[in-house]
């Protein structure tokens, strides 16, 4: 087996121009546990470290600006390079650049393990993005070069499933580390994954590599991608702490502008263009990928201040936080084989639409707790309405990017599709943060003007705004008057909350409108008139 995993799955055709022959189904089962495990390691940690931002704020005493930073400079890396990291794999090795994105992600999970700052989590996360743009897209190229057609099907199916798996615990896992051990060891739980991870792939995972490699890689563009979306992120986080008008906030904002407008007009005229826009013809494709941005930005809102608001509003412990989206999930794992089958029986377009506003109905459902209550009569409902939206729509999206294109540009098109889910979680957090931020001090300001508090009190607390409902109420005032001001805080977030899941509804309802406008329906059968025979 050892021998099998080091020859090139397409040396024949490298060598000779002849089609590949498949790898030895000896090496099936260590090709899926390579790229399960690798990929576990970059799901688990996006769904972990939202459970850790209310550990981190504590412990490392950041802002809610800060946190925002530890989530979007790992997205932003992931988002800007993931189609680029798909496209080194073809060019140099697809087991290569695997194995280099998950030792990279391991030692940059280590140094995140280890910071003894925020600043310098801030930077290790980046480098954290940078490796997982490197092993999440060469996951399933591995699978795609590794099986023949007859077994790809069976073996994609059983990536996804275990993925879902580890994805639906990892939360829980890590909650309960946060809670026993510390946030560090959240962190820590990568290292034994990737150590594994790269054993395997080494000794049984067969490289592979495109038969035709193209004209070059598209550097100019990931530049300017990862350029552009970083000026506007940094314009919209740090406005929150600066204000627009500041130069920086002000510059940022336009720079990151107008670098984005070069990226898309340098890849219109690029042959090897990392994006490329002739596929936006198709109004299916283009339909299913704005659907995409409107329905990804609500939901990474919600994944995003939902462990705040359950930490440290309802009073959750890490664990139970973690737990609280397992049902999220469960559900869509449940289900998605029977939504699978939803465009055979519908078409596309009206499983795309139903989903969504089931998906609307979800948000608006996490807009009636306040603080307290049980969590089966409080999110649970919101929790269980959102995952069927989401199972609904999830199956049937991903179908519909693929059968939009060519099938030799499939690969290309479910690159874009992802890319553009991890570009509107990063625009979410940035943009839907300063809404939040705003709403909760507005509200604050009404509660704190009908409290007797101390001037010197009211200035330390001013200067703990920027936590949100991690904000520290001075020690020196009486019982009853900290009492209260925790339930101001407390009541705060929770405005600011339910003004965000409005918001997310209405992302919901807007990702049913392109849908229903620009997603093809079921096409009737012919009728045999309209139907051509054969001479």
């Amino acid at each position: 087996m050892a021998n099998i995993g080091r020859q090139p799955c397409d040396e024949g055709v490298i060598r000779s121009g002849k089609p590949a022959t498949p790898c030895s189904k000896a090496s099936g089962p260590w090709v899926l546990a390579a790229t399960i495990l690798g990929s576990s390691m970059a799901f688990i940690d996006g769904t972990v470290v939202n459970v850790a931002l209310p550990a981190l704020q504590s412990n490392l005493n950041a802002t809610v600006v800060d946190v925002q930073w530890v989530v979007e400079s790992y997205a932003l890396f992931l988002a800007a390079l993931l189609l680029v990291g798909g496209s080194l794999g073809d060019h140099f090795g697809r087991r290569l650049v695997f194995i280099i994105g998950v030792g990279l992600f391991a030692l940059s999970s280590v140094w995140c393990g280890l910071a003894p700052n925020i600043n310098q989590l801030i930077i290790a996360r980046a480098v954290q993005g940078v490796g997982g743009a490197l092993l999440v897209p060469g996951s399933l190229a591995i699978i795609s070069a590794s099986f023949d057609e007859e077994r790809r099907g069976q073996a994609i199916g059983t990536w996804s499933g275990f993925t879902a798996i580890t994805t639906a615990f990892g939360p829980v896992l890590g909650g309960w580390l946060i809670e026993h051990v510390s946030w560090r060891a959240v962190f820590f739980l990568n290292v034994p994954l990737a150590v594994v991870v790269i054993v395997i792939s080494f000794w049984h995972v067969p490289e592979s590599r495109a038969a035709r490699k193209k004209a070059g890689l598209d550097w100019q563009g990931a530049a300017l991608a990862t350029a552009g979306l970083g000026g506007v992120v940094y314009g919209l986080i740090e406005s929150s702490r600066l204000g627009f008008t500041h130069r920086a906030v002000l510059f940022a904002l336009i720079c990151g502008c107008l670098l984005l407008a070069v990226f898309l007009i340098v890849e219109a005229r690029k042959r090897n263009a990392m994006l490329p826009l002739t596929l936006f013809r198709s109004r299916n494709f283009s339909g299913a990928n704005l659907l995409t941005l409107f329905l990804y930005t609500a939901l990474s809102a919600v994944f995003f201040f939902l462990p705040l608001n359950l930490i440290q509003v309802q009073g959750y412990s890490a664990t139970a936080a973690g737990a609280a989206t397992l049902p999220f999930i469960l559900i869509m794992f449940s289900l998605s084989r029977w939504s699978g089958g939803l465009i055979k029986r519908y078409g596309a377009r009206l499983p795309l639409v139903v989903g969504p506003m089931i998906a609307s109905l979800g948000f608006l459902l996490f807009t009636l707790p306040e603080t307290g209550g049980s969590y089966w009569k409080t999110f649970f409902p919101a929790v269980a309405v959102l995952g069927l939206g989401m199972a609904v729509s999830v199956a049937p999206l991903t179908t519909t990017v693929m059968g939009s294109v060519a099938q030799e540009r499939a690969g290309v098109a479910s690159g874009i599709n992802n890319a553009v889910s991890r570009t509107a979680g990063l625009l979410a957090i940035a943009a839907l943060g300063i809404v939040m931020l705003h709403a909760f001090n507005s509200r604050l300001d009404q509660r704190l003007s009908a409290l007797d508090i101390a001037p010197e009190a009211r200035e330390l607390l001013d200067a703990q705004r920027f936590k949100l409902a991690g904000a520290e109420i001075p020690d020196n005032l009486k019982s009853q008057t900290q009492s209260e001001l925790k339930q101001a805080i407390a009541l705060s977030f929770v405005h600011g909350f339910r003004i965000l899941m409005l918001i997310a509804a209405a992302l919901a309802l807007l990702s049913a409108l392109a849908a229903w406008l620009m997603i093809e329906g079921k096409r009737a059968p012919r009728s045999l008139a309209e139907q051509s025979f054969p001479a």
